[in-house]
């Protein structure tokens, strides 16, 4: 990647300039840039996707590589592409460009077997609110053709974990922000998926909560899962993903493990790595002018 700068403008309309390093190319399948076109098989690899909506690019050749006991956090500002590439990934969207491999096949060549290895939580939790916890996870159970008692068995014991089991049979419109999203956990869980694609899960969860789902992204890795987590939460990302992908306008801008993203750039934490990379005003300026707005019109 290229040397390049970058100019930003404050609220206030001062002018500041960011000097982005010479950042490694993408890992692809073995740690260097992507040039075979058949991928190896065990792994997520996606190979310059790209996707317009008109002629405006919200994803542009974008190509990474996931192995089992791999986390690959997946950031970026609001607008970035982040949700765009989810949704290539789990099948919504056809891609205007690129392709997308599993276990060294096409997804296009069989997409319903795919979907079959995949387990997604999105960022917007929308469930059915008229059927209670258990009955949407018995449903999403029978469209996966789970065997209906190990079924019932699992979803009792899953929802037991996650604090569900009181409210099981509750209708979900009557659930909390952070217990839907409990039960959207516990569905991408249920079939024991091979692929879990989690788009800012820790969205409305309580502290316990989140706490038990960042050790379960850790258990999951070990238990040879392939994980994408695309948050904003960035400390937490930096404590649970192998490597990361920082995106700007549809763009890979930084590639690699956060380690070497810290030493590369000489930044202590994955927030500053972040904020030198993608943020295009001064966070602190920015706050100091609405706090003078907020005097002046007093």
């Amino acid at each position: 990647m290229n040397r390049f700068r970058n100019p930003f403008r404050t609220a206030t309309g001062r002018e500041r300039h960011h000097d982005l390093p010479t950042l490694p190319p993408s890992r692809g399948s073995a740690g260097t840039p992507h040039t075979s076109p058949v991928s190896k098989p065990h792994m997520l690899e996606v190979r310059d996707l790209t996707k317009y909506y008109t002629s405006i690019p919200a994803v542009e050749g974008v190509s990474f590589a996931i192995r089992p006991r791999e986390v690959l956090g997946y950031l970026g500002p609001n607008g970035s592409g982040k949700t765009t590439t989810v949704n290539m990934l789990i099948g919504l969207l056809e891609p205007t460009r690129g392709h997308i491999y599993f276990n060294g096949r096409d997804i296009r060549e069989n997409l319903i077997e795919y979907k079959r290895a995949i387990g997604h939580v999105p960022e917007v939790p929308y469930i059915y609110p008229y059927l209670t916890g258990r009955e949407y996870l018995q449903l999403i159970g029978r469209l996966r053709s789970l065997a209906q008692r190990a079924t019932d068995k699992k979803i009792n014991e899953l929802m037991q974990l996650f604090g569900m089991h009181p409210h099981r049979h509750s209708l979900i419109s009557s659930y909390s922000k952070g217990m839907k999203q409990r039960i959207l956990i516990c569905a991408a869980l249920l079939h024991n998926p091979q692929v879990l694609i989690f788009d800012e899960p820790l969205s409305g969860l309580d502290v316990t909560s989140a706490l038990v789902f960042k050790n379960l992204v850790k258990s999951l890795s070990a238990a040879g899962k392939i994980i994408l987590y695309s948050s904003h939460v960035l400390e937490v990302v930096e404590k649970v993903c192998s490597s990361v992908i920082i995106l700007h306008k549809g763009k890979v801008v930084a590639d690699d493990s956060v380690e070497s993203l810290r030493n590369l750039m000489q930044l202590p934490s994955l927030e500053q790595i972040f904020a030198q990379l993608v943020v295009q005003e001064d966070a602190e300026q920015v706050a100091n002018d609405i706090v003078e707005v907020m005097r002046a019109y007093a």
